[in-house]
């Protein structure tokens, strides 16, 4: 397992951006930014309402819900890492805001909250990192108040451009053999990166007991030139803290040896190239 990443303030403050330039982290920031814009216009926050922001991470929703309260309801910063929460405080306390808030230490899957407690429940990439999605959704219907609205974002990895289909099999060693196993791997019914997609989740949704849930699918192309170093990247730094790597994930098909090769050849090919990509994700507007 890789020792890169040790937690999840450290994935979200430097890994997620590792292989990046300058000019990729801005736009990275800034699409960050606007999917937390999205998910709070559809959450319709209204002062004095109790919001549940459900693995905050670094806060991203949590401190604009705050803001747009002007700390006068209460925003719920939960997390089921430690790490995550005493960073936030840390922002908190340095900006000597002490009130409007309160701090939660638990999984997704057991909210430690009554029934009926929230007003809104906000979320941005968490089920794709939970294996079983039903459960956490369950707990999130069960925590909403008669009439209060869940608001997501999550990425729909599964359907993401794959490596085999930005190379070249004239300069790919055993591409062939990589395609198939790229493929397996995002087709793993256990692998909470890639298990699911649009249509599960509208039906994780649905039989949580939502009247009324819109998920809606949003494709994202890019195109940049890959830079030295770039590739080694992409296969070296973990999706998640706990997480295998990419290239930890080909080793249960390949021995080391043939992995490395692998990536060199995608990185002598890729590299100075213009690449394009795909990525899809969904915003999910739901109501209890």
């Amino acid at each position: 397992m890789s020792e890169v990443c040790e937690n999840w303030t450290q994935w979200l403050k430097q890994n997620r951006f590792a292989g990046q330039t300058p000019e990729m982290i801005e736009q990275t920031i800034k699409w960050l930014e606007a999917v937390r814009d999205v998910i709070l216009v559809y959450a319709e926050i209204q002062p004095h309402e109790t919001i549940l922001d459900i693995g905050t991470g670094t806060g991203l929703l949590a401190f604009k819900a705050l803001e747009l309260q002007n700390c006068k309801g209460n925003v719920i910063f939960s997390d089921k890492f430690q790490d995550c929460l005493l960073d936030c405080q840390r922002i908190l306390d340095q900006s000597c805001i002490n009130e409007g808030y309160q701090m939660l230490l638990c999984p997704c899957e057991h909210i430690a909250l009554p029934d009926s407690t929230v007003h809104k429940a906000l979320m941005r990439s968490v089920l794709v990192h939970i294996v079983n999605k039903q459960p956490a959704i369950n707990e999130i219907y069960r925590v909403l108040k008669p009439g209060g609205k869940f608001c997501a974002f999550e990425p729909i990895i599964s359907s993401n451009t794959r490596y085999w289909e930005i190379l070249d099999p004239v300069y790919i060693d055993k591409y062939e053999d990589f395609k198939k196993a790229e493929n397996e791997m995002m087709e793993n019914p256990l692998d909470s990166l890639c298990n699911f997609d649009q249509n599960t989740l509208k039906m994780n949704l649905e039989i949580a007991g939502f009247s009324n849930s819109d998920v809606k699918l949003q494709e994202v192309k890019s195109n940049y030139v890959v830079q030295e170093g770039m590739v080694a990247q992409w296969f070296n730094n973990p999706p998640s803290p706990g997480q295998p790597t990419t290239k930890e994930r080909y080793m249960k098909y390949f021995d080391e040896g043939a992995v490395d090769k692998f990536i060199s050849d995608a990185q002598k090919y890729l590299t100075g190239r213009e690449i394009s990509l795909k990525t899809n994700a969904v915003f999910i507007n739901a109501t209890k």
